[in-house]
């Protein structure tokens, strides 16, 4: 599909609809027949303009889903299950670090695009190029990022531990480049490596705490404890529902289920708004879409909430809705459009089974007491939060395929920078705001146990999906570039598991420079290699 742009301007249309090649797998929108078919060749620059602005606000909609609905549920999950915060892979408050909640939030939106991008041969040097890229760009900028705002002690044994377990998994990964494929036992063998490096994670935290009860290890770093959502809101001089004292009323009164809607589904709190800067502001308001889109559609569960987050007329709506966006995103709605004896499509089925449970839901719970099986909610909302990720990340993908082709840029490099950039957006402004706060040692950790999640997860189950349809998936690299990115991923890791030793894991920001520098040469050299200014000797 390269040779669009080589041909002259009056056959792009027809070369784009007849070549097979040029065909995207999912997605709502056809952006190459967009961009060749109805903008005029003069208007290329707008077009690729806004397909950049689409862009990123589908990286917005990834991270806001990921961030407001996909991990509050997970949480509420694990408490239903009783499950121990680090055995479901979601310990915030816990500085023992790697697999943490932090990090497998914010991995969420990377691995629903690894297994789109690997959904599809055209598209997997997509996937390896942000899988890897992303690995550089936390181990060094975010890593670094922190050192320099924060220096700080490391821990020791939990840092070459995931140090450790992340080289192994880049190795595996260099082997299955250099083979060219992956067949299905080292696919289960990705997601097997994940769950031995979670089950390392839960065992040392136990030994390190059977030892400091027993007075065997000296006191750590002092770092001062993470507040939970509901203190932070108690020393702001807010409850729950984010009303100051001064809010409240004096008698208590039932609110409308009418009241209760229209309250839950406004995504402004007009008290924030109007302490909040401009650009905050303004960030905001292309925000709102978004969030109201996911009000409608995705259920929260909160247990920090007295209520637990119950909203009895939006939840019955929840009911009607997010079974409906199941089956419409699903596939891109191929299965939510096909038509039961070619009579009745599934979504009218779907529409009217999620009515009359509404009405059922809505008849028999009041407004003030949750019911007892609330907990089903945060499932649903989970489910439905997914949806929505998967949906943003396929477009997300065929988008930069298509940005890919215009500017005869290979799927490498696009993962590498702004795939890469995009979905470690969230890991940089939650690390370093939280080293900012008093908790380098919990930020530094999170670099390390979100990219293991990331490549193990995102490989192993990406390619596990693709499996479906033959045994074994080709993984070859399509340019020099591919060994370039591996080679200065492995090269960091080394680096930071020699260095960080050298100086007794005490952090500062020597260090911190020392990456900066180091991904900005990397990257120098990607660029300079993907424009063929510099020829390296084929491998």
């Amino acid at each position: 599909c390269w040779e669009v742009r080589k041909r002259n301007s009056s056959e792009w249309c027809r070369f784009i609809q007849s070549n097979p090649d040029c065909r995207l797998e999912g997605g709502f929108l056809d952006y190459l027949q967009g961009v060749f078919c109805v903008f005029p060749p003069r208007l290329l620059p707008l077009a690729v303009t806004l397909y950049a602005l689409w862009l990123l606000y589908l990286f917005i909609i990834l991270g806001v889903t990921a961030e407001k609905f996909f991990c509050p549920n997970l949480s509420a999950i694990s408490t239903n299950l009783k499950l121990s915060h680090n055995v479901a892979v979601l310990s915030l408050t816990s500085p023992l670090h790697g697999v943490t909640f932090l990090a497998f939030g914010n991995g969420a939106p990377d691995v629903f695009s690894a297994v789109v991008a690997f959904s599809d041969p055209r598209t997997a040097g997509l996937a390896i190029g942000a899988v890897f890229g992303a690995g550089v760009f936390v181990t060094t900028v975010v890593a670094g990022g922190i050192a320099l705002v924060k220096p700080f002690t490391a821990a020791s044994r939990p840092f070459l531990r995931d140090v450790i377990f992340y080289m192994v998994a880049v190795f595996l990964t260099f082997m299955v480049l250099y083979f060219g494929r992956i067949t299905l036992g080292e696919a289960l063998g990705y997601l097997g490596l994940y769950i031995f490096y979670v089950s390392t994670v839960v065992l040392c935290t136990w030994i390190h705490r059977w030892q400091r009860r027993e007075g065997l290890v000296p006191p750590s770093p002092w770092e001062p404890e993470m507040p939970t959502d509901a203190e932070e809101q108690e020393s702001l001089g807010t409850n729950s529902g984010d009303y100051s004292e001064e809010y409240r009323p004096l008698l208590p009164s039932r609110e409308t289920s009418l009241r209760i809607l229209t309250t839950a589904l406004s995504p402004l709190d007009y008290r924030k708004w109007r302490r909040k800067p401009w650009y905050w502001r303004l960030f905001k308001v292309f925000k709102v879409p978004v969030e109201l889109l996911l009000l409608l559609t995705v259920p929260v569960v909160d247990p920090d909430k007295d209520d637990l987050n119950w909203k009895r007329p939006l939840n019955c709506l929840h009911i009607l809705t997010s079974p409906l966006l199941c089956v419409l995103t699903l596939k891109s709605g191929t299965y939510g459009l096909y038509q039961i004896q070619g009579v009745f499509p599934v979504w009218g089925l779907v529409t009217l089974v999620g009515f009359v449970l509404a009405v059922i839901i809505f008849i028999t719970t009041s407004n003030e007491e949750p019911p007892k099986y609330h907990c089903v909610f945060a499932f649903l909302g989970f489910l439905a939060s997914a949806m929505w990720i998967n949906a943003a990340a396929t477009e997300l993908v065929n988008i930069l395929r298509t940005l890919g082709i215009i500017f005869q840029l290979s799927n490498t490099v696009l993962g590498l920078t702004l795939l890469a950039w995009g979905n470690s957006i969230g890991d940089t402004f939650s690390d370093l705001t939280m080293a900012r706060q008093g908790y380098p040692r919990m930020a530094f950790s999170a670099c390390f146990g979100g990219i293991i999640f990331n490549i193990l997860v995102g490989v192993g189950l990406g390619c596990l999906l693709q499996m479906t349809s033959s045994q074994v998936v080709k993984l070859e690299p399509d340019s020099l570039l591919v060994w370039i990115l591996a080679g200065a991923l492995g090269l960091s890791l080394v680096f930071s598991f020699v260095s960080v030793p050298a100086q007794c894991f005490q952090l500062g920001k020597a260090y911190g420079v020392c990456l900066i520098l180091y991904y900005l040469a990397f990257l120098c050299l990607a660029l300079l290699t993907e424009f063929r200014v510099i020829r390296l000797s084929a491998v």
